[in-house]
């Protein structure tokens, strides 16, 4: 039987982790390199990727990194290439990349609707696909994908984001999808569905909702940093082997109210 150590770790594994050079992304990141992962973080931004990059190599992990525009097909083909032709391998996929846009939905503009498909649910569709033409060849991968309690709940009071939640409950079908075609060949797909955590793109929403969290959720607050680490190593790791096509929400425990 295997140890405990032996479950959780990522050891001579290759990881990328798409919008990984800052926020929720980067954190999940750090948990994959500090299991053991080597790195390709890919992120709109070379401002953003950079630091991000010397950060982790100074704290002696092995990254590298890609600007990619994630519904990009020519770029995502080549973060995977030069994936393989740095590290030799790929193991493990994380789709965290992702937009949105919050308006009432008869106000929404069709173009930034299209905008939030295409990055977060064509561009996951896209890695996904690019990364498991290299996983199928050893039949062996990892995919996980960053979804939202957007895709499970909604608020009468808002914030209103209908591409947003629209996106994030299509990636849970193509979690679903993707593991049902795939399993048999090695390769397992799950996906993460954090609540509310301090970010970028979460801080506006935060404001409007914090308040009800604060009252109405189980654990009473927004996710604290840190706390999305276990999961996606988890995720990763040999610890979930016969996990496969599931949603972990991640959310202290709102969407049960």
């Amino acid at each position: 039987m295997p140890t405990l150590p032996a479950l959780f770790t990522l050891a001579g594994r290759v990881a990328i982790v798409t919008g990984g050079s800052r926020g929720l992304g980067l954190e999940m990141a750090e948990g994959l390199a500090e299991a053991g992962a080597a790195l390709m973080l890919c992120a709109r931004r070379e401002e953003w990727l950079t630091p991000a990059i010397a950060d982790l190599r100074e704290r002696g992990f092995k990254v590298e990194g890609m600007t990619c525009d994630v519904a990009n097909p020519a770029e995502v083909q080549a973060v995977v290439d030069q994936t393989i032709a740095v590290y030799g391998r790929l193991d493990i996929l994380v789709n965290n990349a992702g937009i949105t846009w919050a308006a009432p939905p008869e106000d929404m503009p069709v173009e930034r609707w299209l905008k939030v498909i295409d990055t977060n649910l064509t561009g996951a569709f896209l890695f996904s696909q690019a990364a498991a033409r290299q996983m199928l060849k050893v039949q062996y991968g990892r995919i996980i994908n960053v979804a939202s309690i957007a895709g499970v709940i909604a608020s009468v009071n808002g914030p209103h984001y209908a591409a947003y939640a629209a996106s994030k409950a299509g990636l849970m079908g193509l979690t679903r999808e993707l593991a049902a075609s795939w399993g048999r060949q090695g390769i397992r797909v799950n996906a993460i569905a954090p609540g509310y955590f301090h970010s970028r793109l979460a801080d506006g929403a935060i404001a409007l909702v914090e308040p009800e969290l604060k009252a109405n959720s189980p654990l009473g607050r927004v996710g604290a940093e840190g706390e999305l680490k276990g999961v996606v190593v988890f995720l990763a790791a040999d610890a979930s082997n016969y996990m496969t096509g599931q949603s972990l929400v991640v959310d202290g425990g709102w969407s049960i109210t």
